[in-house]
């Protein structure tokens, strides 16, 4: 694929304005890991909530939502689309908490919630595993799809389009802290937004899928492995039951709870946490992952889905983009690659401003994982084991140091993965059954650092011994693995919980009186601490009306992406019900955000 000149004014274009803006947060970043990490907590609801979601938006993720689509249907996106559960009970019952947690880190709170050395322990040990490890797994995926897009597009080897982001992302993450990764965030989001759309309306005018109608109509009449429909969003419970239980009822029943995933953390987490304790206030931190929810699950996923679709009639065997593209490496050819194959139909102008737009999205998330990969190996390793008594100039030139590290060690995983799929679904295994301990946390007092410990080893060591199974013959389907790994982990720490070393009891009371959790599970800690009712009144939370923006929240979330879905499958009758749904179901959701912004009992 060639570039005219008008392209690449176009993606020259877009890099300026996306990162220029940026170099002028350099200064204030350098003053102290507060900026440099949380950007001095004073960033609004709206710009915190447009870098979550331009931060999720990677150049991997139109790859991986391809993959699903052309092997599993528009059903099989329920792998991700369950994370709405999660994504919402983090607005209604964890955004405040965490604000009022008054952290730097998620990773701080350990210190704050546990005591004893194990809480050292797990904080510094969970510094290193995800800041490191599981960060790099994560860029590295995000980097492939890179390799991949530039393969097709350019013809580029792995390690020519590695040094070429690496050099424009470790720049800017190194000069400009978390301020600079906001703004080219929110630039960014705009700019890739307009790009998907644009490749989206353009798959859809080829001649061999006839626009939307003719793709219903070819899609309709084709019918993937053991009579797959392509185009439902649910799957067929009577011809494909396996795929059923693997991409929706193993998802909305078990794994939105019970799984740690980076950006849907159950109980928030992560960079997702990050943007909270930065937000100026418990309403912007509330607000904030509120927005993200919706943009999230809302305003995205079509034109992804629609390309994934289109991809199906154009190129309906791997074949075809082999023959498509002669001199691409057999190692990238997979589902995933058919995104980036269908990229040859933009018309000039149109090219660049996806190039522009791929480039933005692999940036706002290697951005984002460097800056909080960093701050957990500075904040709560370097700083918190190795030298206390630092300057904050020097910790800031050790945040520096370390996103270059983390960016090298991820360029040189990018060789060892073949798609971006294989790599979700890894994590996914590594994080099941951790997911419940991090939801009752919170509310239980029981449970300690040593339960956080059971749970990461043992979902770890069952993880790595299905694996050698598998290596050995002995197979398991994905959702028999999960739920093994989910029933060892959590008889792990739950029993850990109850004869393992307790908490302190002053730690406890601590944590009470400064984050006020609400609930049964902290009964005896609540008797014991001395606050007063009065101030317990004041902020104890509304459970119920929270329960109640819980359940209005996911949905509005579902119904409009279905809306969206109906409306452009021309199943008007659908469309017209589903969008009574959620006019209904969003007013009852902004009159409980309403109450719960406004004086009194809040949530």
């Amino acid at each position: 694929m060639h570039l005219q000149l008008l392209d690449w004014i176009i993606v020259a274009a877009s890099l300026l304005i996306c990162f220029v803006p940026a170099l002028f947060f350099g200064k204030r970043a350098g003053k102290n890991t507060s900026e440099f990490f949380a950007s001095g907590r004073s960033v609004p609801w709206w710009l915190a909530g447009l870098s979550m979601v331009a931060t999720t938006f990677s150049s991997d993720t139109p790859n991986l939502v391809t993959d699903i689509v052309r092997q599993k249907g528009v059903a099989g996106n329920w792998v991700w689309w369950a994370f709405v559960l999660t994504g919402v009970a983090t607005v209604f019952f964890y955004a405040r908490l965490w604000r009022r947690s008054g952290v730097m880190t998620d990773l701080e709170f350990y210190e704050l919630r546990y005591s004893g050395k194990a809480a050292g322990f797990v904080r510094g040990f969970r510094s290193v595993y995800l800041g490191f490890f599981f960060n790099i797994m994560i860029m590295a995926t995000v980097n492939l799809a890179a390799c991949k897009i530039a393969a097709i597009l350019f013809g580029l080897d792995r390690w020519q389009t590695l040094l070429a982001v690496g050099l424009l992302n470790v720049v800017f993450a190194t000069h400009s802290g978390l301020w600079g990764v906001l703004v080219i965030d929110m630039i960014q989001f705009f700019i890739k937004m307009t790009a998907v759309i644009a490749a989206a309306y353009f798959a859809l005018q080829l001649p061999q899928v006839g626009g939307l109608s003719g793709m219903v109509e070819k899609l309709s009449n084709l019918k993937g492995p053991g009579g797959l429909n392509y185009l439902n969003v649910l799957p067929d419970f009577t011809n494909t039951w396996d795929i059923a239980l693997a991409v929706f009822i193993m998802p909305i029943a078990v794994q939105w709870w019970a799984v740690w995933y980076p950006g849907a953390e159950p109980g928030g987490g992560s960079y997702i946490a990050q943007r909270m304790l930065a937000s100026k206030s418990e309403k912007d931190s509330l607000g904030a992952v509120l927005f993200f929810n919706v943009a999230h699950y809302v305003l995205r996923p079509w034109p992804w889905i629609l390309v994934g679709l289109t991809s199906i009639i154009v190129y309906p065997q791997l074949s075809d983009i082999q023959h498509a593209f002669p001199n691409l490496d057999p190692k990238l050819l997979g589902h995933d690659i058919a995104y980036p194959a269908m990229l040859k139909f933009l018309p000039v102008g149109f090219i660049g401003l996806m190039v522009g737009g791929l480039i933005a999205a692999n940036s706002s998330t290697i951005l984002t994982h460097l800056n909080w990969g960093a701050s957990y190996l500075v904040h709560d390793f370097y700083r918190r084991f190795i030298k206390k008594d630092g300057t904050e100039k020097h910790y800031v030139l050790m945040g520096r140091y370390a996103t270059v590290l983390l960016f090298v060690s991820a360029s040189v995983l990018v060789f060892f993965l073949d798609s971006a799929y294989d790599a979700f679904q890894i994590i996914l295994q590594i994080g099941a059954g951790t997911g419940l301990l991090y939801l009752l946390r919170w509310f239980w007092w029981r449970i300690t650092a040593w339960c956080e410990v059971a749970a990461m080893v043992s979902s770890f060591f069952i993880s790595v011994l299905l694996l050698i199974l598998a290596k050995n013959g002995i197979h398991f389907s994905s959702h028999i693995a999960l739920i093994i790994t989910i029933i060892v982990t959590t008889v792990s720490w739950v029993t850990t919980a109850f004869w393992g070393p307790q908490n302190d009891k002053q730690t406890l009371i601590d944590f009470y009186k400064k984050v006020h959790p609400f609930g049964p599970g902290w009964k005896k800690i609540r008797q014991e601490s001395g606050v007063s009712d009065e101030e317990i009144n004041s902020r104890t939370e509304n459970i119920p009306l929270s329960l109640l923006g819980w359940f209005a929240g996911c949905t509005v979330i579902w119904s409009a992406l279905f809306t969206v879905g109906n409306f452009l499958y021309g199943r008007m009758n659908y469309a017209y019900i589903l969008l009574a749904v959620f006019i209904v179901s969003g007013i009852v959701l902004i009159k409980v955000v309403n109450r719960l912004w406004s004086g009194g009992r809040t949530a």
